[in-house]
């Protein structure tokens, strides 16, 4: 099965605007960044955390910490994925017990991701709060998750894909709209 490309929906100033607009919004919501601990699902969560982390480090005058999360081994589908799954690190720079998290993804489609990260995030502590924030929000839930902060609104069918591009990973920072063909 391959992809065409359907629509490019984000180029990177509008990635940009919205990783701004999401810091302004956490800050805002949270009264100031104290306590707080931005945490990016690998692989494009991580860059996007890192991104939204430094504009609310410039608002507020100060460092905010940013972790990455490797949720493969909390996946639900783990056995359809592979039979040796390769396992990225997670690195939490800061105990994450009464702190609030803000959970960071580049999509939310099912929900199934969030929740394997939160499962993971209460293996090493708990936190006083979880809040979500995402790039783009495709819709189609499976599970009661809902984003706290989203970049996009992107309502897609079951037979596209959005595809988030980077330059952190991918050399380019992009949001396509992509359908499957045969």
């Amino acid at each position: 099965m391959t992809t065409r490309e359907k629509a490019s929906i984000m180029d990177k100033d509008d990635i940009a605007r919205a990783i701004r607009r999401i810091a302004h919004e956490i800050i805002e919501r949270n009264k100031g960044a104290k306590d707080l601990v931005v945490v990016g699902i690998r692989s494009r969560g991580a860059p996007l955390a890192k991104r939204i982390a430094n504009v609310m480090g410039e608002i507020e005058g100060t460092e905010i910490p940013v972790g990455v999360l490797d949720i493969t081994l909390y996946r639900d589908d783990l056995q359809l994925v592979a039979t040796q799954p390769i396992v990225g690190r997670t690195d939490l720079p800061v105990p994450i017990a009464d702190r609030i998290v803000i959970l960071v993804d580049d999509v939310l489609y099912t929900g199934r991701t969030v929740r394997a990260a939160m499962d993971e995030l209460m293996d090493f502590g708990r936190p006083r709060a979880i809040q979500l924030a995402v790039l783009i929000d495709r819709g189609h839930r499976e599970l009661p998750i809902r984003a706290d902060y989203v970049g996009k609104n992107v309502p897609t069918s079951a037979k596209e894909i959005i595809s988030v591009r980077v330059i952190e990973v991918d050399g380019e920072d992009s949001v396509k709209v992509e359908e499957m063909v045969s």
